[in-house]
């Protein structure tokens, strides 16, 4: 059976998904989620005493980190009622959920061949559907900057460089990399808000005896419990390092968007949720949005310091390494080339990802019109484009396979993005001169 039939059995078979509530200890938070039989616990693990006091705008935030978490797990099944027995929901607010879930799950749908509507894909059911708005109740001050061990977010560390005092790095699960990033920029481990966060293994049983799976909106669950450390700890700035690119569709003639939760719309969208239903004292808004990632990665080189010690590459996150054979690793050497010579790079990636063969088709991917893009976190093909023309006329005659390839192909000169500005952003006004 195909996935597309696979979902609509799961339908049949499973046609509720409930979200229980939540347990708040003094060192973390356990949610409840449930399908039929089936029941799900993540949880996140915090510095002790850090939740021990315990108030009605708190626990709202937690309530709605728990609806950031639940799709990962509603999902598997895609039962097409949402029941939520803890919490308040009103009608706007449903649509608001159903919206980021739904764009969220974009990839998720393609790339299981789910023909699924807007409409009728999820209903979502709240006990209680009243309107709750609390207020945060504290001052707060400084800077929450989430910090994920690439580039992008080096470079928001190194723009705020002035405000360190004012700073904390927010790190889900920290590893190696991120870590490291953080200590190269000034910060030790208590300057570091490190929650744990961890995924329920029944929900890998699940997927393991066949139930779906596939890519769901992460960045909102970071958005979410962002906000609740940066209530916690007393920050008024919540800063991400999301970029203009990470607007743009996936699939040649579809909207489809890997990186939906990073994106303008929902960082807006986000915004407007936290004005209605929570607190506005505390901001959320990407640092880098007003620029391409080809400006990031011209700013990134500027810090040599970082090249030991960043990575980005998924499937060597474990590791802390650049597993140096996937769309990830191969986009940001194409980045990075630009700027840096094969021998700096090598010592980077442990290969030069632009002399392999194998790579055609990541390659023409990341370059090609009318040919989708990999699904991993990468910008536009525009600069992609001009990184491979600087690449080339960097390296003079000698140009590894890939270039080679591409060069032969008479590509036309790509317009300079060293103007570019992207004006739809929310980075506040005494925060974007350090852009221009």
């Amino acid at each position: 059976m195909d996935n597309a039939g696979k979902y609509r059995e799961l339908r049949e078979m499973h046609k509720e998904f409930i979200y229980h509530g939540y347990d708040i200890a003094d060192d973390g938070i356990f949610f409840h989620f449930s399908i039929d039989d089936y029941h799900f616990y993540p949880s996140w693990k915090t510095e002790s005493g850090l939740l021990k006091n315990v108030t009605p705008f708190l626990e709202y935030i937690i309530f709605n980190l728990g609806m950031a978490e639940l799709v990962s797990y509603w999902k598997c099944a895609c039962p097409p009622v949402v029941k939520v027995k803890c919490g308040s929901l009103d009608e706007k607010q449903c649509l608001w959920w159903k919206k980021l879930y739904f764009n969220g799950l974009g990839e998720f749908f393609y790339r299981n061949n789910i023909d699924a509507d807007f409409d009728s894909f999820m209903q979502i059911v709240p006990d209680d559907n009243g309107k709750r708005k609390y207020s945060c109740e504290r001052e707060v001050g400084g800077y929450l900057v989430a910090v994920g061990g690439g580039k992008d977010s080096v470079v928001s560390l190194e723009l705020l460089r002035k405000y360190h005092d004012e700073t904390l790095c927010y790190i889900i699960n920290p590893r190696g990399a991120t870590v490291e990033c953080a200590n190269v920029a000034g910060f030790d481990e208590s300057k570091i808000v490190g929650p744990r966060r961890t995924i329920d293994r029944a929900l890998l049983e699940r997927n393991a005896d066949g139930y779906l799976n596939g890519h769901t909106p992460f960045s909102a669950v970071v958005a979410f419990s962002a906000y609740l450390f940066a209530y916690l700890y007393g920050k008024k700035y919540i800063v991400l390092s999301n970029e203009s690119s990470a607007n743009e569709t996936y699939v040649s003639g579809r909207q489809v968007n890997h990186q939906y939760s990073k994106s303008t719309e929902f960082e807006r969208d986000f915004r407007s949720y936290v004005t209605d239903y929570l607190d506005d004292g505390i901001q959320y808004f990407s640092l880098l949005r007003p620029w391409s990632e080809w400006q990031i990665a011209k700013k990134f080189v500027t810090y040599p310091q970082y090249f030991p010690v960043f990575q980005s590459c998924n499937l060597g996150s474990k590791t802390d390494t650049w597993c140096a054979d996937c769309a990830k690793c191969l986009y940001v050497y194409i980045l990075l080339s630009a700027f840096l010579d094969d021998e700096t790079l090598v010592k980077i990636f442990g290969k030069n990802m632009l002399d392999c063969e194998k790579y055609e088709d990541m390659f023409d991917g990341l370059v090609l019109d009318g040919k989708d893009k990999p699904f991993e976190c990468v910008g536009t093909k525009s600069e992609v484009r001009l990184s491979l023309y600087m690449a080339i006329k960097r390296r003079g005659d000698k140009l590894p396979y890939l270039l080679s390839r591409y060069a032969k192909t008479n590509p036309p000169v790509p317009q300079s993005m060293d103007n570019y500005f992207d004006n739809d952003n929310f980075v506040p006004q005494h925060l974007i001169g350090l852009l221009k």
